[in-house]
């Protein structure tokens, strides 16, 4: 058996049909070579299994809807020996307790930044001249419900999702006794932001953030609540009146229609918040379908973009798109079961979390728009699971 996990993983694609056209990816061995190059926290002395080899084989069966441990390791068990020599597990089948371990006692970061890395490798096109296209980052915590820490509290992650297609490139941990502001920074320092706009929900309308990603060489745009007080006196006193609406975006789902309007002003030096070159006033009506119930809302935001870099359409769309991020947590909870899950020993949540992103993201450069469809079209075809894994450029 070949000694390199690169080499095992290694097949051609020419027979295999995908239910949707793929777009290039790096090719599995580079993604491979990714997960043997997580620092190993077990002994050598008795190791029976590459790292590689166990995080491929976690990722191939939560590709195919594995929700747990256990889960992983029944998808080891009923794999059949092709499957298994791939991935360089021909000695024996890794059990539950092997699996549970290593979750457990991985390095979180270290996990999340080489999958992030290697995700955001194709997944984006940054642009450096205005006029060109911006890529938007949405940046949104989620609490993994069912999990627990050391101080019994769920573990919670900040998360950076790239708008397009929803893919998760950055994420850390939230600290006990801790909240999403500290983590914004160091969560942001291992991406190239130039060319890119971080949207956020009220919470990282901060100053230092701002501040923060402006030196990056990045662009913000920034919802604007209470907790901001006096910023958001100052733009609710702008004269909305006399400017007319400059975008309008109809959408219907989820037994409701949704209408929003967009007004946007030049702001002079002077708005209590750095940086800011353009405000923005949204207002939207929603209409329950069933009940005939209407809700109206007036929300605020200021961006660092000129009216060059993005006019009132791109600014409408990337506020729409922001809720991308919000849509992958309601995939993981729904379709992967995350808030029920009882996996809670170490940093075996994290993973799995990291994973179940891994995951989605692939599904998502694959082409893929119902994630339930495809793990349903992966558990009874691990073999084009692999192959997904195996595209290459």
């Amino acid at each position: 058996m070949p000694s390199s996990l690169i080499d095992v993983l290694a097949r051609h694609r020419e027979d295999v049909d995908f239910p949707c056209p793929p777009v290039e990816l790096p090719g599995l061995g580079t993604l491979a070579g990714v997960l043997d190059q997580v620092p190993d926290p077990r002994r050598i002395r008795g190791r029976r299994y590459r790292i590689g080899s166990l995080l491929a084989l976690c990722l191939l069966a939560v590709l195919s809807g594995a929700k747990s441990v256990t889960a992983i390791a029944r998808f080891a068990a009923d794999s059949d020996i092709a499957l298994r020599t791939r991935l360089g597990l021909t000695r024996a089948t890794p059990d539950t307790t092997t699996l549970g371990r290593l979750l457990a006692r991985l390095d979180g970061d270290a996990l999340d930044d080489a999958i992030g890395t290697w995700l955001a490798h194709d997944a984006r096109d940054p642009a450096d001249e205005p006029g060109d296209t911006l890529v938007g980052l949405a940046v949104d915590g989620k609490a993994v419900r069912g999990s627990r820490t050391s101080d019994n509290r769920a573990v919670y992650l900040l998360a950076a999702a790239l708008h397009a297609i929803g893919t998760v490139i950055a994420q850390r941990q939230i600290p006990a006794k801790s909240n999403e502001i500290p983590a914004f920074a160091p969560l942001l320092d291992r991406i190239d932001l130039h060319g890119t706009v971080v949207t956020a929900d009220a919470l990282h309308t901060q100053r230092a953030h701002a501040e923060h990603v402006i030196a990056a060489g990045g662009h913000y745009l920034l919802v604007v609540k209470g907790n901001q007080k006096k910023l958001r006196k100052q733009l609710k006193k702008l004269p909305w009146q006399q400017i007319p609406l400059q975008d309008r975006t109809t959408s219907s789902g989820h037994g409701r229609r949704e209408v929003r309007r967009l007004k946007v002003c030049t702001v002079e030096p002077g708005l209590r918040f750095p940086h800011a070159v353009q405000a923005m006033e949204i207002k939207r009506r929603r209409v329950n379908r069933r009940t005939g119930k209407v809700q109206t809302k007036t929300l605020y935001a200021v961006t660092s973009l000129t009216p060059v870099q993005a006019n009132p359409a791109q600014l409408a769309q990337l506020i729409q798109n922001h809720w991308s991020v919000e849509a992958l947590h309601h995939t993981r909870d729904v379709t992967y079961g995350e808030d029920s899950s009882r996996v809670r020993t170490g940093t075996a949540p994290r993973a799995m979390a990291t994973m179940r992103n891994l995951a989605i993201g692939l599904m998502r450069q694959a082409g893929w728009s119902n994630i339930a469809a495809a793990t349903d079209y992966y558990r009874s075809r691990p073999e084009h699971a692999t192959a997904l894994l195996d595209l290459t450029a």
